[in-house]
């Protein structure tokens, strides 16, 4: 399966993600790809409707992110989540600079909760929780937007994502 990265104003970046109802082994190669995709154009997360897969999974490389923090290196270079679910956010909000791969060029300070809970399964249907604060909390709290049909231009004001939206139209002329 060769997936294909959807950019705004594309319909797909809009849906909603349907819960994965039975994990197995194709979610596997499903994430490896999106872990190409990230690679090759320096992203740090991406979620199903990304790649026009409509269904609750998010890839996240949280090896770079760890670097950006300056924390220790992970166990795993990605971390993959299933069906995620926010159990607990902290009331602090932080604003931060945002960008997104179906976004291209356009970044955009987003306020954010500084830490969250949350449960997952992995691709093997393992369920874990996970708390995470800084970077890590944003990339997530970002992506699950995207299983909302959310993407972070619509924290903006009405006129500068017309303006951006309109940009990208062009661009894909």
């Amino acid at each position: 399966m060769e997936l294909k990265l959807y950019t705004e104003p594309d319909p797909m970046l809009r849906r909603k993600a349907d819960p994965v109802g039975t994990v197995g082994p194709e979610l596997a190669g499903i994430f490896k790809e999106m872990e190409g995709i990230m690679s090759r154009l320096d992203g740090i997360g991406l979620a199903g409707p990304q790649v026009g897969i409509l269904k609750r999974i998010i890839a996240i490389d949280a090896a770079t992110i760890a670097r950006e923090e300056g924390a220790g290196q992970p166990e795993e270079r990605y971390l993959r989540l299933v069906n995620p679910r926010i159990v607990n956010v902290s009331g602090q909000l932080c604003e931060r600079e945002e960008g997104c791969l179906s976004v291209p060029a356009v970044y955009a300070s987003v306020a954010r909760p500084e830490c969250i809970d949350l449960e997952y399964m992995d691709e093997r249907g393992d369920t874990h929780e996970l708390s995470a604060g800084g970077l890590l909390a944003r990339c997530i709290l970002h992506e699950l937007d995207h299983l909302e049909g959310k993407l972070f231009i619509d924290y903006l004001s009405p006129l500068k994502r017309r303006m951006i939206v309109s940009k990208l139209k062009k661009l894909k002329l």
